[in-house]
């Protein structure tokens, strides 16, 4: 028996469809060891830089079935997802389960011939790749706990910062920063309706764009008094390149314009495609295409289309990182039109379809033209519209959603008299720079040689977990905390986050994994300087404000001045001469009202208690906050938030009375025993009352295609509608 691990279930599954009778298909579901949370313990800076691995928490029970079925097979084969982060887990699952030379195969799509052309070339662990994902790991590690421990203590507890979210957040706020700067200037937009001698009705927006009202006019008087005519009409055949296939960056970007996925939503969903054998893998920097899949896309074009629409293009790949035996992101088999289990995959494989096919069709030819209009004594300046209409349509046949609108002109010859309806003047102002949409931050990373393919999503969704940026609509915008914690890493380690900086760190990244440096030169490289450099600023003052509040909004107590200050909770006012004064308003002027003392004394250390503004409203806790951390609950709310579902852990345990409750923590509501901090079970959804039939562990409310699951991530029954 020959025993193969993969990373999830999903996979596990499409592949044992491939590998027939001989083989066991087993997942790890995931890393199996990281680095502890405590930074003392993470890494071995002394003994080059090694880190200690601990085995992730729930991994023990996955760990140990993997060593039994080891222990009971001739060979293990280790076919993990073919990067650097696949190449770590295959890693660790040797060393975690004590294989002895397992083993290593990798394929860029889950069908059949690539699974078994797989198993007849095996290879040993690359361990150079595998270097290159623990060098980041250890360099995030070491970047992210030296510097966020600073920010700490001269900004606010609690705030963090990172080798290449910081340089993100740092893009964010430089284009926020322009905004701000940016002084607007009218202008006026002029049009004329007019219509042809065949009574054909358009509209010419005028070439200039006056800056003053009297300008604008005065072109208006002597439009209405003109005679109009066609001045020139000008037709130009041009070309509308192919596109080449989608790399992890572009999917994500025409995703996000297309549908309004987030980069991470994408990601998620080409996932779920990639494991059900839809795609090949999708975390991918290359726009090559292997020889058999261009001649099976340049086929179903032919099928499909006809002769006339095929044309074989080679794309160069723009990233100089990228691996040319990966492949672009493509259909494993472009004949499928529409493939997923969700209405979400059916849209990502069709995106991902069609950008394959149309990347081997020939060009589409546009007819652009130009007209020009004006009165007969040439007194303003021209009017002009323009038109356009695909005269053969050629990749767009298989893209049309890429086609736009066309706009056809009215058949008018040169000279032709025109007569006008009428003139119209909108006066405009000028616009700053367009914030990034998440989109446009993945171009500008990807442009700038920030981050690679695996790391855009979590970039994204870092800052905003982190409460840096707000997401309006499909707009990054910066908060107030971005724009503190970004200013201070700006003015102290602007070199660590430069743009230069971190891209020649990916670069050292790239030649460890390519097996041109060394693990530990790059790593101490790096850190001695940094951590110098971070111990050096040790006793700079601590950032107490912002800036000036408005004079519109003084003190509510003293009535003076107020200055910006940050707090957990974000950007408020306060009295410029607290401490002696503790007037306080929120960013949008609202009095908040001080702590009010209670004459009623804490039930655990008997100190008083104090009715205090919190995130969510008023509360009443304990005044030795936060050493005694009481908080009284309004029996109303109290009794919506019981679940009436008992703590499993309490009664395995024997504690008594402990009950699943509603909580609200950094990332929404949860639900957590109500004997915490003794008992610190949570679950991310409201329990149900039953208990799972598979684990024993809790069941809890799921979506409205699957109503219940197990709230263990490790068991099965977690997704259930993946179950045979």
């Amino acid at each position: 028996m020959k025993l193969v691990i993969v990373e999830s279930p999903a996979k596990a599954k499409t592949i044992e469809k491939y590998l027939g009778k001989g083989f066991v298909v087993r997942a790890s579901v995931g890393h199996i060891r990281d680095l502890p949370k405590s930074n003392k313990d993470a890494v071995d800076i002394e003994n080059d830089f090694k880190p200690k691995y601990q085995i992730v928490k729930e991994k023990q029970k996955v760990i140990d079935e993997l060593r039994d079925v080891a222990s009971h097979s001739d060979e293990v084969i280790l076919a993990t997802d073919p990067d650097r982060e696949g190449e770590a887990i295959a890693w660790h699952l040797a060393e975690a389960i004590a294989l002895k030379k397992p083993k290593r195969i990798v394929f860029h799509e889950i069908t059949e011939h690539a699974v078994q052309d797989a198993l007849a070339h095996p290879r040993l662990i690359d361990q150079d790749l595998r270097k290159a994902q623990e060098a980041r790991r250890v360099l995030d590690r070491l970047f992210g706990y030296d510097l966020s421990g600073l920010v700490w203590k001269k900004v606010r507890y609690g705030l963090s910062a990172g080798r290449v979210q910081s340089p993100a957040l740092r893009i964010l706020m430089e284009r926020e920063r322009e905004i701000r700067a940016f002084i607007s200037e009218p202008f006026f937009v002029i049009s004329a309706d007019l219509k042809s001698q065949k009574n054909e009705a358009f509209t010419a927006i005028c070439k200039e764009e006056p800056k003053t009202d009297k300008e604008a006019k005065r072109i208006i008087a002597l439009g209405e008094k003109g005679s109009w005519l066609v001045r020139s009409i000008e037709e130009t055949e041009t070309m509308r390149a192919t596109r080449a296939p989608f790399t992890t960056s572009t999917l994500q970007q025409v995703a996000s314009t297309r549908f309004g996925y987030s980069p991470s939503n994408t990601m998620r969903i080409a996932q779920k495609l990639y494991e059900a054998g839809h795609i090949t893998y999708m975390r991918t920097d290359s726009t090559n295409l292997a020889k058999e899949a261009q001649e099976m896309l340049l086929n179903t074009v032919k099928n499909e289309f006809g002769e006339k629409y095929t044309a074989p293009h080679v794309y160069k790949t723009k990233s100089k990182s990228a691996q040319e035996a990966h492949e672009a992101v493509r259909p494993t088999d472009a004949g499928k039109h529409s493939v997923g289990t969700t209405d979400d995959q059916k849209k990502l494989y069709g995106l991902i379809r069609a950008r394959a096919l149309a990347s081997q069709m020939t060009d589409a030819k546009v007819m652009r033209t130009r007209l020009v209009a004006n009165i007969d004594k040439n007194e303003i300046p021209d009017f002009v519209i323009n038109g356009s209409r695909v005269i053969f349509d050629g990749w767009l046949a298989a893209d049309p959603d890429a086609r736009g609108e066309d706009v056809e002109l009215p058949q008018v010859k040169e000279g032709e008299s025109l007569s006008l309806v009428a003139m119209h003047s909108e006066a405009r102002e000028t616009q700053p720079p367009a914030r990034y949409s998440e989109a446009g931050l993945v171009k500008e990373l990807e442009k700038r040689g920030i981050g690679r393919p695996s790391t855009y999503a979590s970039i994204i969704k870092t800052l905003s977990d982190r409460g840096y940026v707000d997401k309006q609509g499909r707009t990054l915008i910066p908060t107030a905390t971005g724009d503190v914690v970004s200013s201070f890493i700006e003015a102290n380690f602007e070199e660590y986050i430069s743009d230069t900086f971190t891209a020649e760190m990916e670069d050292e990244l790239d030649d460890i994994a390519n097996g041109k440096r060394e693990y530990a030169k790059t790593l101490k490289a790096f850190y001695g300087p940094f951590h110098q450099a971070v111990k050096s600023k040790d006793k700079i003052a601590k950032i107490t404000n912002m800036g000036p509040a408005p004079a519109e909004f003084p003190c509510p107590v003293c009535g003076g001045e107020m200055v910006y200050k940050l707090s957990k909770n974000g950007r408020f006012m306060s009295c410029a001469r607290f401490p002696d004064c503790m007037g306080a308003r929120k960013e949008d002027g609202s009095i908040i009202e001080p702590p009010k003392e209670l004459d009623e004394a804490c039930p655990l250390c008997g100190h008083k208690l104090i009715e205090r503004e919190g995130r969510f409203g008023r509360f009443i806790a304990c005044s030795t906050y936060p050493k005694c951390k009481f908080v009284k609950k309004d029996p109303a709310e109290e009794a919506r938030t019981k679940t009436g579902v008992m703590c499993p852990v309490c009664i395995n345990e024997g504690r008594a009375n402990g009950e699943m409750v509603e909580r609200r923590g950094r990332f929404g509501l949860f639900y957590s025993c109500s004997n915490y901090p003794d008992c610190k079970y949570a679950i991310k959804a409201k329990p149900t009352g039953n208990l799972c039939k598979i684990c024993g562990a809790l069941m809890m409310e799921g979506t409205k295609t699957i109503p219940e699951r197990c709230s263990d991530k490790t068991c099965p029954n977690h997704n259930p509608h993946k179950l045979k």
